[in-house]
């Protein structure tokens, strides 16, 4: 059986910053641009049996606006008339009305049970869609950026049931053949489960190709269906459409890999209910003891042992019994065997580490039970009391003293579910690639590369990493690409951040609130003029800068997005345009 490749993230030290000290509040005011929208947004409010975390979320911190990477300062949303606008910029001061490229065929206000439109460009002259009443749409879009000539145009839609967002899609050509691959994303009630919410995320990979060769006409040609317990951070299909990478809280399993593990675990459960344990085993600082018992009377002629320093061998009646490899090393020389009452064998394994609790005596063999008595149990609480205290801080000068979660900073505290990054393998439905994120807090993903899969941004301590996934790397798949100095730590103190996004150059990162206000984080630069540290009396070369900008409405805000020249924040009624990069 193929088992999963545990990986980790590789961190390049040359692009960290030790000695990095800080943003510098800059007052310089930034340019804002603000348009007026002739239709609303066509916002999507949760509905009352929409209550959980993972509604919220998936629907209620939806982006509406949609970047075009293809196109820089090419921005989209749908409004509430089922139009897909398009700004797109060339001149900050000469902009004109969101135009639009493309009409929704349904009434969105026809729909009571729906989801927010959404969109994902995946290619240059492709557009997967969604209404929000579980219809996908296949748009092929030509050149885009052709202003007045551009032409959207449907080549394919199907009803595939519950409404869905989308989360990403590919293109893919391979020879004469074309495919588009899309990752669509539902919140669904699951009547049977009495445990929690009964909510569970269903991820529905669908591959749509072209079946004609002559006429421009495409089928779905392949549907495979994910279920887990969460929202993921990140989903994104690979380039080649070969595999499939998510980052989420709770892990994801295919459909038919589901239904095999329930019939094991049924078969495991109903054979622990029928047949007693093989053996009995328990375990001191140094040695364990396995004690078997047999059915009928047994000799010494009748046993043979066989032990390694990490194996062991029985066999009753010249017939192998129990047959494994051992948790951890043995002393195998000063490990014995005895037969007692002729009923049963007591096998003594002296460990090679001492001290080391062993989880099971012989990996993956479930068949042995371990036995703990209540002294070694109350050993392993008096250890453990130290960490913690029902007293705040009892007593500050001892020499150990209870861990206090009131003395931590917000930014340190760890979070109750550590995420994990997984590779899945789109033709065998397995796991590959495993990374246990643990601590690294996901904070947003962007498309630096419209020809590479999404980059995902994770705290490593103060920091925030920027990693690119490769999917044909198998040594390295993901490559830390750049470093937003302390920017971890600086998120955290904002209690009502709704968007993270950074420029595809790396050049600033940008978070914005639910209301108002748009936080920028500017990288080091050198510095036009001379700067002396007043404290230690030194010339400083370098200056990172944050800038605030509060926007003129009280609406709340809907979209966000980042390009290397320009923010751009949508609102239920305006857009608003945001001059980052002024020196051009």
């Amino acid at each position: 059986m193929e088992v999963a490749a545990n990986c980790s993230l590789r961190v390049k030290r040359p692009l960290l910053d030790p000695r990095f000290e800080g943003y510098k509040l800059s007052l310089e005011p930034l340019p804002c641009y603000q348009l007026e929208l002739d239709s609303a947004v066509a916002e999507v409010k949760l509905r009352d049996d929409q209550y959980t975390l993972d509604h919220m979320r998936a629907f209620g911190m939806y982006n509406y606006l949609h970047c075009d990477l293809w196109n820089q300062d090419n921005i989209y949303f749908v409004d509430q008339l089922g139009r897909i606008m398009n700004l797109a910029v060339t001149l900050d001061t000469a902009l004109g009305k969101p135009r639009e490229v493309f009409r929704l065929p349904t009434d969105l206000a026809a729909y009571d049970n729906r989801l927010c439109a959404s969109l994902h460009f995946t290619s240059s002259t492709w557009a997967t869609v969604s209404d929000g009443t579980g219809r996908l749409y296949l748009i092929g879009t030509g050149e885009r950026g052709n202003g007045t000539s551009e032409k959207w145009e449907i080549l394919f839609n199907e009803d595939l049931g519950d409404p869905f967002v989308i989360l990403h899609s590919v293109s893919i050509t391979k020879s004469e053949d074309h495919s588009i691959s899309t990752i669509l994303l539902r919140v669904e009630k699951e009547e049977l489960d009495r445990k929690g919410s009964g909510f569970y995320v269903s991820l529905e990979w669908v591959t749509i190709s072209k079946i004609n060769k002559e006429i421009q006409k495409y089928e779905i040609t392949d549907r495979k269906v994910l279920n887990g317990k969460s929202v993921p951070h990140y989903a994104a299909i690979e380039p080649g459409g070969n595999g499939l990478m998510i980052a989420s809280c709770k892990s994801f399993r295919f459909v038919q890999d589901e239904k095999q593990d329930e019939e094991k675990n049924d078969e495991k459960l109903t054979d622990k209910n029928k047949v007693e344990p093989l053996y009995y085993w328990q375990q001191t600082e140094e040695d364990l003891t396995m004690i078997i018992h047999f059915s009928e009377d047994v000799s010494k002629e009748d046993i043979e042992i066989r032990f390694s320093p990490d194996h062991i061998s029985i066999a009753l009646k010249k017939q192998p019994y129990l047959e494994g490899k051992l948790f951890s090393s043995i002393d195998h020389e000063s490990s014995t065997w005895i037969i007692k009452e002729n009923k049963s064998l007591e096998v003594s394994l002296i460990k090679k580490d001492e001290g080391l609790t062993w989880p099971e005596l012989i990996l993956g063999d479930e068949r042995g039970d371990c036995i703990r008595d209540s002294a070694q149990c109350a050993a392993i609480a008096e250890r453990l009391m130290h960490l913690t205290s029902e007293e705040l801080n009892p007593n500050p000068d001892k020499e150990k003293p209870p861990c206090n979660a009131q003395e931590l900073e917000e930014c340190d505290i760890f979070f109750e579910e550590s995420s994990s990054l997984c590779r899945f393998d789109g033709n065998t439905l397995k796991t590959t690639h495993v990374v246990n994120l643990g601590s690294n807090q996901y904070l947003f993903s962007v498309l630096v590369d419209p020809k590479e899969m999404p980059c995902f941004c994770l705290r490593h301590d103060v920091d925030a990493l920027l990693w690119q996934p490769h999917y044909s790397q198998q040594d390295e798949m993901w490559e830390h690409i750049a470093t937003f100095n302390a920017l971890g730590y600086v998120q955290a103190s904002k209690r009502d951040k709704k968007f993270f996004a950074c420029a595809p150059n790396y050049s600033y990162a940008a978070l914005c609130e639910c209301l108002r206000r748009v936080f920028i984080y500017r990288q080091p630069t050198a510095m036009s003029t001379v700067l002396y540290n007043r404290k230690e009396g030194r010339q400083v070369g370098q200056v990172a800068k944050q800038q605030v900008a509060s926007l003129e409405t009280n609406d709340p805000i809907l979209g966000f997005q980042a390009t290397n020249e320009r923010l751009f924040v949508l609102t239920t009624k305006n857009l608003f345009l945001i001059k980052v990069n002024t020196d051009n």
